[in-house]
């Protein structure tokens, strides 16, 4: 799917009060970037490791330095851990994001890390040594997608992380997306933002969705229970646990948070895959990221570097953090409904078939 392709807002669907950015995605969050490399391509039957193949890899940049040498202020929360965000345990205990965040599909975790390394490597240079605990978020695609045949490559990532860059982001089918199944419907990749009023400090959250999760019946869209006025499109099969499946969210602002705040917003972006019909199911991954950029002077975690024995941060006092807690909500039910809307129908390995969801129609129930 294009950076062209419909999305709710362009079907009269408008989600919550708050106000969107220029863009209305991730993007919006100044310097951070987006790249998705796809692959699609065979059909008919499995055959592991030839296909048919439905995947791909997303890259988010946190800023257009090198997230390497330049981290970010971060933390995360799970709703249920039935899935994989690597790094989460130097996240958890420094506050920092050093990395680009990886999206892919669950068996290819390892190739994004390993490469994601060796960008690092390329991007510090001769004479300087690496550290690196990178940031990979999963779901799984094996409906779609010959996932046991390990389909994404190094090449596929380097492809991502150039193709990164700021504006409209490609929603749907798309990147890591590309295999994944929401609520019954395709899935994939959504993005939404919203912009605080000056009042509230004018700070902008950005938000990005990996949606492979949810039931049919629970599919709600500003509280009306859509999914079960469109119970006759037909769902994919084999249809073994309906919400077994997972979403990674990723949170951008350069509001400027601390850590412990990151954390927080983390955890609101769960209650927009609630409003959305999600629940954190037994066999869902539901994990959300959350970095901001305000404070850009964090010393390098590189292992050469010299750090000062103190630096200055802006912090923003907690007592000023709703707007922002709703900002998040907002725009992960936002991205999760522009995810159902951009996905069009597709056909996977063995012939199984994700339906897209009628915009035309969720927009005329909404009426």
């Amino acid at each position: 799917m294009s950076a062209t392709a419909t999305r709710a807002r362009d079907h009269g669907i408008v989600i919550g009060a708050g106000t969107p950015g220029p863009y209305n995605a991730i993007t919006d969050v100044a310097d951070v970037r987006v790249g998705h490399t796809t692959l699609i391509h065979g059909d008919g039957p499995r055959v592991r490791g030839q296909g048919p193949v439905r995947t791909g890899v997303t890259m988010i940049l946190p800023h257009g330095g090198s997230a390497f040498d330049e981290p970010v202020y971060a933390g995360y929360h799970w709703l249920n851990g039935n899935g994989e965000i690597t790094g989460m345990a130097y996240l958890d205990e420094f506050g920092l994001l050093g990395s680009p965040i990886g999206l892919t599909n669950t068996a290819s975790v390892g190739v994004v890390r390993d490469t994601i390394v060796e960008l690092e490597v390329s991007s510090l240079g001769r004479g300087r040594q690496a550290w690196s605990l990178p940031v990979v978020g999963e779901t799984w695609d094996g409906r779609l997608n010959d996932i046991d045949g390990q389909h994404v490559r190094p090449e596929h990532v380097r492809a991502a992380y150039a193709a990164a860059s700021g504006g409209p982001v490609a929603e749907g089918a798309v990147g890591g997306g590309t295999g994944m199944i929401c609520h019954g419907f395709k899935g994939g990749i959504g993005t939404a933002s919203r912009v605080l009023p000056e009042a509230d400090g004018g700070y902008t959250v950005g938000v990005l969705v990996q949606a492979n999760h949810g039931m049919r019946d629970r599919l709600t869209v500003n509280g009306v229970p859509v999914g079960r006025a469109m119970a006759d499109v037909p769902r994919p099969r084999p249809l073994t646990h309906e919400g077994a499946g997972s979403i990674i969210g990723i949170v951008a602002t350069d509001a400027p948070l601390l850590p412990h705040q990151c954390r927080r917003l983390a955890r609101r972006a769960a209650l927009g895959v609630a409003r959305t019909g999600g629940a954190g199911e037994n066999g869902s991954g539901d994990g959300f990221l959350c970095f901001a950029t305000h404070n850009r002077n964090l010393p390098s975690n590189a292992i050469d570097s010299h750090p000062p024995r103190t630096f200055p941060v802006t912090v923003l006092a907690d007592e000023y953090i709703d707007p922002l807690f709703w900002a998040t909500i907002e725009a992960v039910e936002e991205a999760i409904v522009n995810v159902l809307v951009a996905a069009d129908t597709m056909t996977g390995a063995d012939g199984v078939t994700a339906h897209g969801l009628d915009p035309r129609r969720l927009a005329a129930l909404l009426a």
